[in-house]
């Protein structure tokens, strides 16, 4: 039986580590060409490449820091100029910032709606000129758009809720090209930026209906998803994969 995206090209933002590593190697799994973002960690993301070459995938790690527009651009571009097409993006980088609003600083709000929505629009517009009937733009948001039962996360909730409304315009605006537009939302993910043991962990826990962190292999498995031919029908969509956690 052929992989589900034989022949496809994916492009993820923030692939090097966490959720987005999965997602990348997901979708090599599935058949894809995985071209992904680093920032950074240059070491992980060689190391991430050369793995799924190894197994006998396809993958090619790109610099690109997606805060500033001239260099996500032209990370796509040149992608699309190499590869000859993109037919599935997907925008996983994001940042975290937390504290309460009287103390929250604008620096903090504006990175969080420069990486968190900002990226994605860009992302989105620069991958257009390449992507052809049948294509598939995926965010990562988070359950905190519909739910954020902790103070000091208003800044980050918003970024993601702000997701939806722009899938939903999307999804209206790409339909007549056969484009998707869709968001998976994760609650809480066993990460190294949020490990799935400690007190936060365990408060997190007592208000889900499974009472454990998602593995990011989980969260990589709805992007699969939304990215196969079996979703052809799904657009315009904001869909939640956190355990019961807004239930």
């Amino acid at each position: 039986m052929s992989a589900p995206l034989s022949g496809k090209v994916a492009f993820v933002t923030g692939g090097a580590r966490g959720i987005g590593a999965a997602v990348v190697r997901r979708l090599a799994r599935d058949g894809a060409t995985v071209a992904f973002t680093y920032h950074s960690s240059a070491a992980g993301a060689n190391e991430l490449a050369a793995s799924i070459e190894a197994a006998g995938g396809s993958a090619i790690a790109v610099k690109a820091d997606v805060a500033d527009p001239a260099s996500l651009d032209g990370a796509i571009n040149a992608v699309a100029h190499r590869l000859g097409k993109i037919d599935i993006l997907v925008n996983n980088a994001g940042v975290l910032r937390m504290g309460p609003v009287d103390s929250f600083s604008l620096e903090d709000f504006d990175e969080t709606l420069n990486v968190n929505v900002r990226a994605v629009f860009v992302a989105a517009k620069a991958v257009l000129p390449h992507m052809g009937n049948g294509g598939r733009i995926i965010n990562i948001g988070s359950c905190n758009a519909e739910r954020m039962p902790f103070a000091g996360g208003s800044a980050y909730a918003m970024s993601k809720s702000a997701l939806q409304g722009l899938v939903q315009g999307m999804a209206r605006d790409l339909g007549p090209r056969g484009i998707t537009v869709n968001n998976v939302q994760p609650g809480p993910t066993n990460t190294d930026m949020n490990p799935e043991t400690g007190d936060f962990a365990n408060l997190m826990h007592g208000l889900m209906a499974l009472q454990r962190h998602a593995s990011t292999d989980e969260i990589a498995g709805m992007v699969a998803y939304v990215a196969s031919p079996e979703a052809g029908f799904v657009t315009g969509a904001s869909l939640t994969i956190d355990g019961g956690f807004n239930a």
